[in-house]
């Protein structure tokens, strides 16, 4: 029973924690410029949150090495406090460094865009969470299963201890 409610918590958190990662941190208004600390290793993205839609442009520029923007294919987006966030682009950084990233967009609805990571990088979060679901309660089965027949063995043979004794 506990091993069942731990798994469910490391699994709520593994997801909750999975998205919540992938959010945005830094968010910007059109037309605003920002500086972003790039690391190819985690493999950053821009993202925009709108209710309507907008035909955006996005500029990158500075750090050690020339950054690119990458168009994501379909569309994947993630909620995090109350706001839909849709990512847009990837950023290809050849080295760790400061960017400075621009977005602009021709329509007045209300737009932010904002840097987080990909979703994709919320899947070995999501995955680890799943896999605690199944195997910490697994485990704890399993060690039930032992206590008992050391229990069940350890009374058989003191039975036939009294009984030769007695």
């Amino acid at each position: 029973m506990v091993c069942g409610i731990v798994g469910v918590v490391i699994f709520v958190g593994g997801v909750l924690g999975g998205v919540s990662g992938v959010a945005p941190t830094k968010t910007f208004a059109p037309g605003e410029s920002i500086t972003v600390a790039v690391d190819p290793a985690d493999k950053p993205a821009v993202y925009v949150a709108t209710n309507t839609a907008v035909n955006y442009e996005c500029q990158i520029s500075g750090g050690s090495g020339q950054a690119k923007l990458a168009k994501t294919s379909g569309s994947q987006t993630v909620t995090a406090g109350g706001v839909v966030w849709e990512q847009i682009l990837v950023i290809n950084a050849p080295s760790k460094g400061d960017y400075q990233l621009t977005c602009t967009n021709q329509e007045t609805a209300g737009v932010k865009y904002g840097v987080g990571k990909p979703v994709l990088s919320a899947a070995g979060g999501i995955a680890g969470g799943a896999a605690a679901l199944f195997l910490i309660p697994g485990a704890g089965i399993l060690v039930a299963i032992i206590a008992t027949i050391v229990v069940l063995m350890r009374r058989s043979s003191a039975r036939k201890r009294l009984a030769v004794g007695g």
